[in-house]
């Protein structure tokens, strides 16, 4: 097994066994772990990006003893190319513009945010992959934090790698498909 699958089982294990009760002895008193799942194929919106078919898979747990940790599993993508995967605010709509912006833990006043002192990888979930040779690619994101009445609704796939620096910190090229998740 190659080591990002891995940290991805390892993750959804962990789900499972938090969900069971088999954490309950590590959580912290008054803590709420809440388990992230969304199994699917995607909303393609750029079909010679992500062919028909493609999948994406998304784990994730959040508790205030530990933040949030996600992970995505994609599969039918293009092979051996990068791709940029962000949290965003709304769920998956008919363009990808319907999912909002991304998802940030400490909103930037200014829209678009393309400052690295909100668009960056601690006060946002990215999720950037490259596919193997079979089109399958995974990432993991962990941040420090935890929803709270304010949620993410989806999970964007994007053209390139997430950009940092000023003024185009955040971005990630065109919206090429999109996944609802129930954050």
């Amino acid at each position: 097994m190659r080591p990002v699958p891995v940290l991805v089982l390892a993750l959804s294990t962990a789900a499972l066994a938090l969900t069971s009760g088999a954490g309950a002895a590590t959580a912290t008193p008054g803590s709420r772990v809440h388990v992230i799942t969304a199994k699917s194929g995607l909303t393609i919106y750029k079909p010679d990006l992500v062919p028909a078919g493609s999948r994406a898979h998304v784990f994730g747990l959040t508790s205030k003893a530990h933040g949030t940790s996600t992970a995505v599993l994609v599969t039918g993508l293009l092979p051996n190319r990068e791709y940029g995967a962000h949290a965003h605010t709304k769920p998956c709509g008919a363009t990808g513009d319907l999912a909002g912006p991304h998802y940030q833990n400490v909103e930037d006043p200014v829209k678009p945010s393309v400052d690295p002192a909100y668009a960056n990888p601690r006060n946002e979930i990215w999720l950037d992959l490259t596919t193997d040779a079979t089109g399958r690619g995974a990432a993991v994101s962990k941040v420090d934090w935890t929803f709270t009445d304010r949620r993410a609704g989806s999970i964007v796939i994007h053209e390139t790698h997430t950009h940092t620096d000023p003024g185009h910190a955040g971005t990630a090229g065109a919206r090429l498909a999109c996944v609802t998740v129930g954050f």
